[in-house]
């Protein structure tokens, strides 16, 4: 069965502080996004990377700067990551097979944790990276807020894998601004999301601190 890994990078560097979309960020002498497909690269993989059609000149000339000749299939981004998603699934043209779909800024991934999601999304339809949470929560209501045991939470990550057949399905039905990531959509189809162990060195470079973290993640 093919596997397939879509990785997305529409973010703009705003609440980075830079006027470089966060994506293209220095991040130990290369961009953030090369050390992602990087990560995903595997002789049986297929890259498709999603971005918005104004940074395509500015990424190609950073692959030239950086000889960077990984293979990958370059698809226009959509309007939302929905449409992004969407668009990414649209160029597969084949029916089945496997499909990560991954954040262009969460770079520091590890191949187990690959692996794991395209095995486990083979034998259950979905593989959703999640992690326990660590600090305690509290819910807003009417009174104010009140405590949540947060043991019956998770925290959400990326690679988020699945069935192609049964994600090329879930958004055919188009976007709803309830969606909040790809395993919401294949849930509002009625199939079953399947959580696994991800990793919490798996972070979304959002901030400053989150690039700083990472740099220490590389180095070890």
């Amino acid at each position: 069965m093919q596997n397939y890994a879509i990785i997305v990078a529409g973010g703009s560097g705003s609440r980075m502080k830079s006027e470089i979309p966060k994506q293209f960020l220095d991040l130990n002498g290369q961009p953030i996004l090369m050390h992602t497909l990087r990560a995903f690269y595997l002789d049986s993989t297929e890259l498709i990377l999603v971005l918005p059609e104004p940074q395509f000149e500015y990424w190609i000339s950073l692959c030239e700067k950086h000889s960077f000749t990984i293979p990958y299939k370059l698809v226009k981004g959509g309007e939302t990551r929905f449409h992004s998603v969407k668009n990414g699934l649209d160029s597969i043209e084949e029916k089945e097979g496997l499909v990560a779909i991954h954040d262009g800024v969460r770079p520091i991934i590890k191949k187990e944790i690959i692996d794991n999601a395209y095995h486990l999304a083979a034998k259950h339809g979905s593989a959703i990276a999640s992690v326990p949470l660590k600090d305690s929560i509290r819910v807003i209501n009417q009174e104010g807020n009140s405590h949540v045991d947060r043991v019956n939470y998770r925290l959400i990550q990326t690679p988020q894998t699945f069935q192609l057949q049964l994600i090329k399905k879930a958004f055919e039905a188009g976007f709803r601004q309830s969606f909040t990531d790809d395993a919401s959509v294949f849930e509002f189809s009625g199939q079953k999301v399947h959580l696994f162990e991800g990793d919490y060195r798996n972070i979304k470079i959002t901030t400053p601190e989150d690039l700083q973290i990472a740099e220490t993640f590389l180095a070890l």
